[in-house]
């Protein structure tokens, strides 16, 4: 009796199963399944589902390294992020994934921390493993060496940064839209003496958001207190050590405030509760306004207002522009406006 190739009820090792193996139970050519495999040429749909259910019945692997090989491609996508525990990066992620799966990539993530040393070998890794493409969220590498690690890779993509002159489409978040509308916001609401709870000094949104942030308060006439200005981490206990620092320096005679603007939902939701521990109301006495809009932003009491960023469709939005790049097109930049959500930390 022939041996049959693929998975084995008793637990006995299976010998290798090939595509001859695929095209037979499909009942189609060998050839067929190779274009089905690799995603090349022309196959219907009708006959591609054969193939797949024969796979899938197999178990059949494809020799990757050999590929690789005579493709000149590893149908893997690089991803950096600066922190994969921050509810904002994940989104992206999985939009990035679907849209590589589809197309039969596999994505590859590798997470700095927050980390520039970690950044950089991230970059050298991923070019040493021939990636067909990487996606970098949020640089925080100066620009000079960001462009010389993104030259490196066949194609890139970079969101939330722009790198003037650089190999990478840029993929931006209007950072600036985003500050006036959360200051023009809360100043028709009646505050008047706000708050910046900026992100880090090394993130271009940062930089951009206390730009806007500015520039909305001088367009409106409103001064800025010096004191109620600062970087923090992207994380909620920074959020919250600074909210801290605000209100002691109240009580002591320090500047006031009504109104609080945060560089992301994190730092947002810590402020929150830095503000109640000191026995601020939110929003009656003190009002919050993060930015992202990450799950917990509506779930959280008070529910809290912030600006919607379309995290989903960016990851997905950054894959389809490296297939571009693979296929000799240079996508332009694009710039995504923030929609104001607006909920119960400033109604």
């Amino acid at each position: 009796m022939t041996d049959r190739p693929g998975r084995r009820g008793d637990g006995s090792r299976p010998r290798t199963v090939t595509n001859a193996d695929v095209a037979a139970v499909a009942g189609v050519s060998t050839m067929t399944v190779s274009r089905v495999v690799n995603g090349t040429g022309r196959v219907s749909e009708a006959t591609r589902e054969r193939v797949r259910r024969a796979i899938e019945e197999l178990d059949y692997q494809p020799n990757q390294l050999a590929r690789s090989l005579t493709q000149g491609r590893t149908r893997t996508i690089g991803i950096v992020v600066p922190d994969i525990t921050n509810p904002f990066f994940p989104e992206i992620v999985r939009g990035a994934e679907d849209a590589a799966w589809a197309a039969g990539y596999t994505v590859a993530l590798a997470n700095a921390v927050e980390d520039q040393a970690r950044e950089r070998a991230a970059l050298r890794n991923l070019a040493g493993h021939r990636v067909d493409g990487v996606i970098v969220c949020s640089a925080r590498l100066p620009d000079r060496e960001l462009t010389d690690l993104l030259s490196a890779h066949p194609a890139s993509v970079l969101i939330n940064r722009q790198v003037p002159g650089g190999p990478a489409v840029s993929l931006m978040v209007d950072d600036l839209l985003g500050a006036h509308l959360a200051v023009g916001h809360l100043l028709e609401r009646g505050r008047k003496r706000l708050a910046l709870l900026g992100g880090p000094d090394r993130s271009a949104s940062a930089r951009y958001r206390r730009e806007g942030f500015l520039a909305a308060m001088r367009e409106a006439g409103v001064s800025v207190s010096d004191a109620l200005l600062t970087h923090c981490e992207p994380v909620e206990d920074a959020g919250y050590e600074a909210a801290s620092r605000w209100a002691a320096q109240a009580r002591a005679g320090g500047p006031g405030f009504d109104g609080i603007v945060a560089y992301n939902d994190l730092a947002a939701l810590g402020a929150v509760r830095a503000l109640r521990e000191a026995g601020l109301r939110v929003p009656e006495d003190v009002a919050v306004v993060g930015c992202d809009d990450i799950r917990m932003a509506s779930a959280v009491a008070p529910s809290l207002t912030t600006l919607r960023i379309e995290k989903y469709g960016l990851g997905r939005l950054a894959v389809e522009t490296i297939f571009a790049l693979q296929r000799g097109r240079k996508p332009t930049d694009k710039t995504f406006a923030p929609e104001l959500i607006v909920r119960e930390s400033a109604p």
